[in-house]
């Protein structure tokens, strides 16, 4: 048979048809068909992500030889299993692609989209150096989050106390209604606490912060006071009175007389003079004492006196110290150890426990009790305390 040019050309068109045709088919087409996947789409700057080629194939016979990461931040990698995880540092969105490779050299592409949050920015401001009992103003007003979202915060006012009782000193929120935070510190030292800035898709950026608080200077100046109380009655023979009284609280002690004096008969040579008890008793100085009228002159009353002096020394006065605040300072002064003698109540009991029948009048004892009068002069010392500035 002849063969002419346009037969010659019309059988090599065919034959690029049929080839064509028997390429759509996947007959010979050995190219594998990628497919990726990632276990999350969105991640905070400094978080990890899968990533997972494994359901990518390839046409019999050929085999998957190996994957080809390119993470879109200048890291790639190539491995033979089809997974792979990697770290992404910085805020952004990144289009990751793996590209699979076969044994016959065919390959394909196949991509997944990721967003990296930008952690909040946390801009913070306060006075590092304050006096006790003086507040500090902790503000975070400037903190933000870059990418416009809704950012919330949490104070932990002291880094050193597990206020929640986790186990953790570090991690407590003892605030998070305010940007702006009004602290009142008032034991002197260093205080640290922290600030963590959270946005709306849980990135967080936290700051310590360390505030020195010093101590204030005083002055102590201790003055001598008496202090007298007076209390009278009238009492009938077995009949009790007692009285409970804090004499002082905000003083030392140095001395004490309490004088009991009974009024005299109308007829103190027909009837005897009447004689009271006097207890004095302190509980928390464990003293106990008591003492009973007497009469050493026909021409004075009946009456009793306890006197107890140097309960306490007296301090040096004058001086400076330092200390907290000044109600501390009174605390530590008034309750120095071994001057503590007085402090606390203070109870009288006064008793009729000699009343003498007297001359009856028409059968009637005219006088079955006794008025009387207790005076109690204390000795004190009360601390005068001055702040002064250095």
């Amino acid at each position: 048979m002849k063969v002419t040019g346009t037969s010659l050309t019309m059988i090599v068109t065919l034959m690029l048809i049929i080839t064509s045709l028997a390429g759509c088919s996947g007959l010979s087409n050995l190219n594998p068909n990628a497919k990726l996947t990632a276990d999350r789409e969105e991640i905070n700057a400094g978080e990890s992500v899968n990533f997972d080629a494994r359901s990518s194939t390839t046409p019999d016979p050929s085999i998957i030889e190996e994957y080809r990461w390119d993470f879109d931040d200048g890291a790639i990698k190539i491995s033979k299993q089809g997974i792979a995880s990697h770290q992404f540092n910085t805020p952004g969105y990144y289009s990751i692609e793996v590209t699979v490779v076969n044994d016959q050299g065919g390959m394909d592409i196949a991509y997944v989209s990721l967003f990296v949050n930008s952690p909040p920015i946390l801009s913070f401001e306060y006075s590092n150096v304050i006096r006790t009992g003086d507040s500090v103003i902790l503000d975070a007003s400037d903190s933000l989050d870059p990418e416009g979202g809704v950012v919330s915060f949490s104070w932990d006012f002291d880094i050193t106390v597990d206020t929640n009782n986790d186990g953790d000193p570090a991690n407590d929120i003892d605030s998070s209604e305010s940007i702006t935070t009004e602290l009142i510190l008032t034991e002197s030292g260093n205080r640290t606490g922290s600030i963590t800035v959270t946005d709306d898709k849980g990135a967080s950026n936290t700051s310590t912060w360390t505030v020195m608080v010093l101590s204030r200077n005083f002055r102590v100046v201790w003055e001598q006071k008496h202090v007298e109380f007076e209390w009278s009655g009238y009492l009938e023979q077995g009949q009790s009175y007692q009285i409970t009284d804090n004499p002082h609280p905000s003083s030392r002690m140095i001395s004490v007389n309490s004088t009991l004096i009974l009024a005299r008969d109308i007829l103190p040579i027909m009837w005897p003079e009447d004689n009271f008890t006097m207890a004095i008793n302190v509980p928390s100085s464990g003293w106990n004492i008591f003492s009973t009228t007497s009469q050493d002159n026909i021409t004075q009353n009946s009456s009793a006196t306890i006197v107890r002096d140097n309960m306490n020394s007296y301090p040096e006065t004058g001086y400076t110290i330092t200390a907290d605040s000044s109600d501390e300072l009174l605390y530590s002064l008034l309750n120095e150890p071994g001057q503590r003698f007085g402090q606390g109540e203070w109870i009288w009991t006064i008793t009729a426990d000699d009343c003498h029948p007297d001359i009856p009048i028409d059968e009637i004892d005219p006088d079955q009790g006794n008025d009387w009068q207790l005076i109690v002069d204390f000795l004190l010392l009360v601390p005068r305390i001055s702040e002064i500035g250095i």
